[in-house]
């Protein structure tokens, strides 16, 4: 059997006491470390599960699935990934690759973001299209994320951004070179974010269209959702720009029509309430 079994989002107490039961009994256990990161480490779930943890990186489960799947037909193999297994489409094909070999599979969800996200008081049936923003380079800047975001405050919808992860990324000279050297690990933050769009808002301008998404959009950043130092600011984009929420994970909120009790719950985590107020009235219900 093989299963995939969902961490949660904080530290290592997180996993549920069903997927605990099958991480115990397996033979062999992968830790999926690229899609996200908890905020404890490796030793620290191998210490509470009482199991090895094999690290699964995005070469082995991309590249080399095959070896995770490796008696899986004869043993219990456990594939664990942190917030719920089908948050990366990568899980997926883990699933179809099973099902091609003859092995049952078994699914033992869990919170993730996408959920949890919630606790900023914002309604997850007013969320529309979740979206993924990428780290600029100084020769690669696309935009495209910010076309579903517009589309989305157009329907009124709420707009859960994902920031990027760099985890075990390769230099271009390296790639190109064939050496296996590794830059180091990088997380985007809500103040990269925010500065990403409203250099995009700018560049709109510049070509003389007026964005649905402004300085003083209303959005939201969050940050180790699910942790114990859990952070929640709310505000305008310009005030995301500037704000400090520490460590990783961030995500970013860009608000769409909010109804009362939305705009009184984001008002708990307002940077700044007085330009809170004078902006967030214009898009309720």
């Amino acid at each position: 059997m093989l299963y995939l079994v969902g961490l949660g989002l904080g530290d290592a107490k997180d996993i549920t006491v069903k997927g605990l039961e099958a991480v115990r009994r397996c033979r062999r256990v992968y830790l999926e470390a690229y899609t996200s990161v908890l905020t404890v480490g490796k030793e620290a779930l191998e210490e509470f599960y009482g199991k090895e943890l094999i690290l699964a990186d995005r070469e082995t489960v991309e590249q080399e699935a095959d070896s995770i799947l490796k008696e899986a037909d004869t043993c219990d193999v456990a594939f664990l990934v942190v917030g719920d297994p089908f948050g990366a489409t990568t899980h997926s094909d883990l699933v179809l690759r099973a099902v091609k070999l003859g092995i049952p599979y078994k699914v033992i969800h869990n919170a993730s973001i996408m959920n949890a996200v919630g606790c900023c008081g914002l309604q997850l049936y007013n969320f529309g299209e979740t979206v993924s923003v990428v780290f600029w380079t100084d020769t690669w800047k696309p935009e495209s994320f910010f076309d579903k975001i517009e589309k989305n405050r157009q329907n009124g919808m709420h707009t859960l951004c994902l920031l990027d992860i760099k985890v075990k990324e390769q230099s271009l000279e390296n790639l190109m070179k064939g050496r296996r050297i590794y830059e180091p690990p990088r997380y985007m933050s809500v103040t990269q974010a925010a500065e990403q769009l409203l250099a995009i808002i700018q560049n709109r301008r510049l070509q003389g269209e007026e964005p649905e998404i402004n300085e003083n959009t209303i959005c939201v950043g969050l940050a180790r959702v699910g942790a114990p130092d859990q952070k929640i600011a709310s505000g305008t984009l310009h005030q995301m720009s500037t704000v400090e929420l520490g460590g990783p994970l961030h995500s970013l909120i860009v608000t769409g029509t909010m109804h009362p009790l939305e705009l009184e719950m984001l008002k708990l985590f307002s940077v700044d309430s007085s330009s809170f107020e004078n902006n967030a009235f214009q898009r309720t219900t």
